[in-house]
């Protein structure tokens, strides 16, 4: 194989970091707000989540159609339903609170990689594929563990009625 071959195609890396930035940013700023401004952020980092994990899938969908021959009509049906299963996990993801969605959406976009990495050694995958995803899924599992971490601690600091507890003595 030629370093060519295993070079990650500059539009795929820099469309790829681009995707990055988004889960990057949300996860950064999640911290260091409160109130309304942080439930929107935290809902944007699980909505974003889940349409990268749809899109995960739907390369493995691609991968599918596109070379019905070199998969084989008997591998055809279970890598069709490979490909579905991130949608069907990014829903559910949308259907819990938070922190439990933030967490299926790290499970499941870790879980993209290993599918990824053995489309990759069966040949099904371009042998550059890997080298896009270990980092980039590095950083996006990162970027959702950060906000669950962080809805989980702000969940702890809250009162049962569900009101922020304030840092002041006086409220």
């Amino acid at each position: 194989m030629t370093a060519s071959a295993t070079r990650v195609p500059l539009s795929a890396a820099v469309l790829g970091g681009l995707g990055a930035v988004p889960f990057i940013g949300l996860a950064g700023v999640t911290p260091f707000l409160a109130g309304p401004p942080r439930l929107l952020i935290d809902h944007a980092l699980v909505a974003y989540g889940a349409t990268i994990l749809s899109f995960l899938g739907g390369v493995h969908w691609g991968l599918a159609i596109g070379a019905p021959v070199r998969v084989g009509q008997d591998r055809l049906p279970a890598r069709l339903i490979v490909s579905v299963i991130p949608s069907l996990a990014a829903w559910a993801a949308l259907l819990f609170a938070e922190a439990t969605g933030l967490l299926i959406l790290a499970a499941s976009i870790a879980a993209m990689l290993w599918v990824d990495l053995r489309a990759t050694r069966s040949g099904d995958a371009p042998p550059w594929y890997p080298k896009l995803r270990i980092p980039l899924t590095s950083m996006v599992v990162a970027s959702l563990l950060l906000g669950a971490i962080v809805q989980i601690s702000a969940s702890r600091d809250r009162p049962p009625n569900g009101r922020e507890r304030s840092s002041s003595v006086i409220t």
